[in-house]
């Protein structure tokens, strides 16, 4: 049986989902333009990019914050993007051309692994990773489905960075003891350090 305070949990998740993509929602197309390439940039001053060769980044969905003049701003980098595997597992992969893309499960631009470069997690120097909300300490609301919070522990020696607009942060996430809480949040304002976070002593906000 599940107890009130699970479901009262994943009640406010499912609020603080909605929330957060309205939010983005009603950003005009030429905010999100402008945020997004603010929030590019905000990223190529990160220490942990400029020292990164291996970085995750992910293919923008819908009105999520999009990445993709990152690899233009900064294409010396090997970019690797997630693929959606059973049992809400992923894997990173870069794709070796243009054949190597499809779209995925949920709509989203996604490689093709047999046409890609797969790495183990643990290659990987720095995860940016989306979601739908986050608050101040770096806690994270996703999808719903857990990828991330499966693959993140296996990146062992990679920097873990949210990425979002500063209009979905709420003031505390909706977070438990199985969704992994991230290093750091970049938005188009600032940057948010989590307590602990591995960041702390090399960045200011």
């Amino acid at each position: 049986m599940i107890s009130v305070d699970v479901q009262m949990l994943a009640e406010q998740k499912r609020i603080q989902r909605k929330q957060g993509r309205a939010a983005r929602n009603a950003l005009s197309p030429e905010q999100r333009t402008a945020f997004s390439g603010a929030i590019c940039r905000r990223v190529l001053e990160l220490e942990a990019f400029r020292r990164a060769e291996r970085v995750m980044i992910y293919a923008a969905f819908g009105a999520e914050a999009d990445l993709t003049a990152l690899t233009g701003l900064a294409p010396e980098k090997q970019y690797y993007y997630p693929v959606c595997l059973p049992d809400c597992q992923m894997a990173a992969a870069r794709p070796l051309g243009p054949e190597g893309w499809s779209v995925g499960e949920f709509g989203i631009r996604t490689p093709i692994p047999e046409r890609s470069q797969v790495l183990p997690p643990e290659q990987l120097d720095l995860v940016l990773v989306p979601c739908t909300s986050f608050d101040r300490q770096c806690r994270r609301v996703g999808m719903g489905k857990g990828y991330y919070d499966r693959f993140l522990p296996r990146c062992v020696n990679a920097v873990s960075v949210g990425i979002a607009f500063d209009c979905q942060r709420t003031d505390r996430a909706a977070a438990d003891e199985f969704d992994w809480p991230l290093d750091a949040y970049v938005t188009e304002k600032r940057l948010y350090v989590g307590k602990g976070g591995i960041l702390t002593a090399e960045l200011s906000e």
